[in-house]
């Protein structure tokens, strides 16, 4: 920043025009500088299983023999000076409540992250392996991360963030309400998102971002049966892979020359899954999982090349707060309570809110309505834990597979909704119920504070 730059910068600071600094960088032979309290290193690990024959996928359960493509996970940690966050994504079904403890407890130890501050996430993969504490893969996983986290510490740089949006066309909601019954159907008139936020974390040393989180909404199902009778696989594909998702982030990877890390991030894609008719849709083949890798993989790139053009790289912010927080929610289930871990994690300007399940496509939208106002949200289903299908109360009024077989009771939206919104409060920190500095007032608040279970009790 040079002497002109930076006495703007402050004028503007000091005349209340500006909340935030921000960047100034051109890029010159494809570098630009970069200002920022903001440090990030990042790894990416393969977790396939040794032995994949005759392995049953989790999912729409099948045999398959060898490997299509590799599952990984990849470990971002942040750290803007006083606050450090790991961000951790994984080409599985879910992020089970076991192995994301045994993580954090790993991860912890090579970075000094607090367990708290660790979100896991899973794409939601259909076509890998399930968690089994006491299996020998379950071991592999976790030491891989372990290995992950320790080289992503060990490489931490400073980094800005660049942020856009692009979209998908490759999913439908899957919901179709007949005579006040919902049914499975292919359903391009229901509630969709197709829209893909990408983040891109630069240390200006080339136009190659340092790591890449993309977030989409769909169900990695293409390689799942479905209509029995549609060749050339009616009983789903014989090979373990990482589905749209595993594809996508080797299209980015493979456009920057195998120079960066890409990272999935999963929505509310309980009702969504790619648009594959049939009766009521099919298994995918090579062109299917090609279309849709090269789909995502293409919003992605167009966004990241967009956000390191000159006008963009000034918009930037150079400080980077990280805030966390944590609760465990009890929420109203069919059969008793269920304990759900819900999380804010902010990065500067922008928020993920977490739910441990698979949320149906209306709580983004809910969640998104009430925040965008503050912050540019990201929401993120199949995170830190497993509860199952997370559906909308009016769900319930029309049935259909997902509220069916959900362990939830239709008033755990409303929980859900309302705890997500104040914790989103205390990682802002824009809002307060009350100013009131009165010892009794004080005290209440710490009360109710300490008597919803934290994370650190879980561990």
């Amino acid at each position: 920043m040079n002497k002109i730059n930076a006495l703007l910068v402050v004028a503007g600071i000091l005349a209340g025009s500006l909340p935030t600094v921000q960047g100034t960088a051109e890029v010159t032979d494809g570098r630009f500088d970069v200002t920022s309290n903001l440090r990030a290193g990042v790894c990416k690990v393969d977790i396939t299983p040794e032995k994949t024959d005759g392995v049953i996928v989790t999912g729409h359960r099948r045999k398959v023999t060898g490997v299509r493509d590799p599952l990984r996970a990849a470990v971002l940690v942040l750290d803007d000076g006083e606050t450090k966050a790991a961000i951790v994504t994984l080409d599985t079904i879910g992020a089970w409540e076991e192995m994301v403890r045994r993580a954090r407890v790993r991860i912890s130890k090579a970075t000094g992250v607090p367990a708290a501050h660790i979100l896991v996430a899973a794409s939601h993969n259909h076509s890998g392996p399930g968690f089994d504490g006491d299996a020998a893969w379950a071991g592999h996983l976790i030491d891989a991360i372990g290995r992950a986290a320790q080289q992503a510490a060990d490489t931490m740089r400073p980094v800005t963030i660049g942020y856009g949006v692009d979209r998908i066309g490759f999913s439908v909601n899957r919901r179709k309400v007949i005579n006040n019954r919902a049914v499975v159907r292919l359903n391009e008139e229901g509630p969709n998102d197709p829209r893909v936020k990408v983040l891109r974390f630069d240390d200006g040393q080339s136009l190659t971002p340092l790591a890449v989180i993309m977030h989409a909404v769909c169900h990695p199902c293409f390689f799942t049966w479905g209509d029995k009778g549609s060749p050339p696989y009616p009983n789903g594909y014989p090979k373990m892979s990482a589905d749209f998702p595993g594809e996508a982030q080797t299209f980015v990877e493979m456009c920057y020359r195998n120079q960066t890390s890409s990272l999935f991030l999963q929505g509310c894609a309980g009702d969504i899954r790619p648009n594959l008719p049939g009766f009521p849709y099919r298994c995918a083949d090579e062109a299917d999982i090609q279309w849709a890798g090269r789909d995502l993989g293409s919003a992605v790139v167009r966004t990241l090349a967009h956000d390191v053009t000159r006008e963009r790289l000034r918009e930037r912010p150079s400080y980077y707060a990280i805030r966390v927080a944590n609760s465990v929610v009890s929420l109203p289930g069919k059969e008793g309570r269920v304990e759900a871990e819900l999380q804010a994690l902010k990065i500067g300007p922008y928020l993920l809110l977490t739910m441990p399940g698979e949320p149906m496509v209306e709580y983004g939208f809910k969640l998104e309505a009430a925040i965008a106002d503050r912050a540019i949200p990201i929401i993120v289903g199949y995170a830190n834990g497993n509860i199952g299908y997370i559906a909308t109360a009016q769900a319930y009024d029309v049935g259909g597979y997902e509220p069916n077989t959900s362990k939830l009771a239709p008033e755990a939206e409303q929980v859900i909704l309302r705890e997500l919104n104040v914790l989103a409060d205390r990682v802002m920190g824009d809002v307060f119920e009350s100013f009131s500095k009165h010892p009794q007032d004080v005290k209440r608040r710490e009360a109710q504070q300490a008597a919803s279970p934290t994370v650190e009790a879980k561990q």
